[in-house]
C-alpha cells in the first residue's frame, strides 16, 4: 500500500465544485474515474482545498492510498489520458503513509482576477469578472488590511455552522493592477466557504467609490453585519494558486525507499 500525492491544475467552469457530487460532474469525480481506468482500483481522493463551483486551480494538491503496481512517474500520463482536458495532472509523489494533504498544509493562496476595461474580454469570460467602473486599487489595499490576522469571520458568512469556529488567520490580502487587470490575492491557514468571495465583492465596491475604506474592518468589529446586504462576485474569477506546506519534501518517499 502507497500514499500518492498529485499536483493538480484545472480550469473549473464546468464543475460543480471539488468534492464529489451524485449526478453532477465533480473535480474529484473525475480524478477518482481516471484513476480507476489507470489502476483498475476504486480509489477514494482527499484535496487540499475544496474550490467552489466554477473556480480553478493551479496548484490543488490531493492524495490517496493504492495498491496498485505503477510507477509514481507513470500518474501523471496514465491518468492524464483518461482525464478531460480541462484537468491536468502536473506531478505525482509517493509520500510517508501519514501524510494528508488537507491536514499537512500551512496555507492556500487564493487570487482572484477582475478584467477592470470598457468591454469584457471574451478570451478571459471564465477566468475572471468584469468591472466596466474604473478601480482605486490603494482605496481596495487599505481596506483589505482589516481582514489581516486572527479573525472571526461569521459576520461575512453567518450561514457557518455555529457549532464550528469561525476563526481563520490571514497572512495577507493584497491587490494590485497589471494594466487592465486588478489582482486580489489572499493567503490564510483556511477559509470559510464564500469568504474570499464576499470579502473581494466588498472591495470592489470600495475600489469604485461606493464604500467606506473602513466597512470590513466595521463589519468584523461589530460581530453582525447590522442589515448590511453582503454582496459576492462570481467564482469564475477565483484560483487556488498554491498549497504550502512547511517542508513538502519531508514528507516525500523515494521509490527505492522503505516507508
Amino acid at each position: 500500500m502507497r500514499r500518492v500525492a498529485l499536483l493538480v491544475e484545472y480550469e473549473g467552469t464546468k464543475y460543480k465544485g471539488f468534492q464529489i457530487q451524485r449526478d453532477q460532474p465533480t473535480i474529484q469525480g473525475e480524478l477518482e474515474f481516471s484513476l480507476s481506468r489507470f489502476t483498475g482500483q476504486a480509489v477514494r481522493i482527499r484535496g487540499a482545498s475544496r474550490t467552489d463551483s466554477g473556480a480553478h486551480a493551479r496548484g490543488q494538491m490531493v492524495d490517496f492510498t493504492t495498491t496498485a503496481s505503477r510507477t509514481i512517474e507513470s500518474f501523471s500520463f496514465g491518468m492524464n489520458y483518461y482525464l478531460p482536458v480541462d484537468i491536468r495532472v502536473q506531478s505525482a509523489y509517493r509520500m510517508i503513509p501519514e501524510f494528508h494533504s488537507r491536514k499537512n498544509a500551512s496555507s492556500r493562496v487564493y487570487r482572484y482576477t477582475v478584467s477592470n476595461r470598457s468591454w469584457p474580454s471574451p478570451l478571459e469570460r471564465n477566468t475572471s469578472f468584469w468591472v466596466r467602473d474604473p478601480l482605486d486599487v490603494d482605496l481596495m489595499a487599505e481596506a483589505a488590511q482589516a481582514l489581516l490576522g486572527d479573525r472571526d469571520f461569521r459576520p461575512l458568512v453567518p450561514d457557518h455552522a455555529e457549532e464550528r469556529s469561525a476563526v481563520r488567520r490571514i497572512y495577507k490580502w493584497d491587490v494590485w493592477r497589471e494594466e487592465s487587470d486588478v489582482f486580489i490575492e489572499c493567503e490564510a491557514n483556511g477559509f470559510l466557504k464564500h469568504l474570499v468571495r464576499r470579502a473581494n465583492a466588498i472591495l470592489i465596491e470600495v475600489g469604485k467609490g461606493k464604500l467606506d475604506t473602513s466597512i470590513l474592518g466595521g463589519l468584523l468589529e461589530k460581530g453582525a453585519t447590522g442589515g448590511f446586504s453582503l454582496p459576492s462576485i462570481p467564482a469564475g474569477g477565483l484560483c487556488l494558486m498554491q498549497v504550502k506546506y512547511p517542508d513538502f519534501r519531508s514528507y516525500v518517499v523515494r521509490e527505492d525507499e522503505e516507508s
